[in-house]
């Protein structure tokens, strides 16, 4: 059976996903270029069938070769129980799990499809590649407004041999303030932007080139977002921030025609861009997350 299954898994990772560029993301690691990808991994639990999302063994399986074919050198992923739950999905071997410090406090049933499975804490976190230096800075907890249940940001300094430094804020923003300022989510959401701002503004005063990636609930792609305005005034210099999936639809579900997810770049950081990909689950395919990563691909 183990052989059976040994012979059956590449199969099964192609039928799985494939890249909006065409290719199957199983390129060799790169010394000359940084890949760098989000995932939202949808209420990823420690134990089979628990959670919003309850899954079984092989859907970890399918995940965790997904998240193998993204060949990325750092991954920001959303809604993780823990550590554990983590490590289902991206290789322990290849990755070192970094999650927030904030305990959450989950409580009540889950409703919709699973209406008696209990929430479970859903935290930010990065699966950094082996071999990579890096430095955790503070989580930045000003995110949370003082309330449990949001996130804080994840913050680390990546330090690759031989590529320049770059620093990552990992983000999972409140949900329901996709657009405008109307919906009942939105004073949550606006009022957790000054904190990123004064995030981006400092590190733009720093020195090194920086990315804020994630689930930003947000779709900042849309013609005078006010999110997008506030972020992005280039002041301090470079805080003239670049939205890679700028001019790109999404495809990974039908009913959405911009992106939610998004890996935003300041002005150093997108000099060395050099390109965006979307990995979609193949027409049929159960999708393992209501969210499909995304990757961009820097020069050094």
């Amino acid at each position: 059976m183990f052989l059976r299954l040994a012979l059956l898994a590449p199969l099964i990772f192609l039928a799985a996903c494939v890249q909006s560029n065409g290719g199957t993301g199983l390129s060799p690691p790169s010394t000359a270029t940084l890949r760098i990808s989000s995932w939202n991994v949808e209420f990823l639990a420690e134990k089979d069938g628990t959670g919003c999302e309850p899954r079984a063994p092989e859907d970890y399986a399918a995940m965790r070769r997904i998240s193998d074919g993204l060949d990325a050198d750092v991954i920001a992923f959303q809604e993780a129980e823990n550590v554990t739950a983590a490590i289902r999905v991206f290789d322990p071997a290849r990755y070192t799990i970094v999650m927030e410090e904030r305990a959450g406090a989950p409580s009540g049933t889950c409703g919709g499809k699973h209406p008696e499975a209990q929430v479970i804490r859903q935290a930010v976190g990065f699966a950094v590649r082996k071999g990579i230096d890096f430095e955790r800075h503070p989580d930045v907890t000003t995110l949370m407004l003082g309330n449990p249940q949001l996130r804080s940001g994840v913050d680390i300094t990546l330090r690759p041999k031989g590529k320049a430094a770059i620093r990552l804020l990992g983000i999972h923003l409140k949900s329901g303030c996709f657009a405008g300022s109307e919906a009942k989510a939105c004073p949550v959401l606006l009022d957790q932007i000054p904190a990123l701002e004064a995030w981006i503004d400092a590190a733009a005063r720093g020195p090194d080139r920086f990315v804020v990636l994630g689930d930003w609930n947000r779709r900042l792609a849309l013609p005078g977002d006010a999110v997008s305005q506030d972020i992005d005034d280039a002041e301090p210099a470079n805080a003239d921030l670049h939205l890679a999936d700028e001019g790109k639809a999404p495809g990974c579900d039908p009913r959405y025609d911009s992106f939610i997810d998004h890996i935003v770049l300041d002005k150093r950081a997108a000099a060395d861009l050099s390109g965006f990909s979307e990995t979609l689950y193949a027409s049929g395919q159960k999708h393992y997350s209501d969210h499909c990563p995304v990757a961009v691909t820097l020069r050094r």
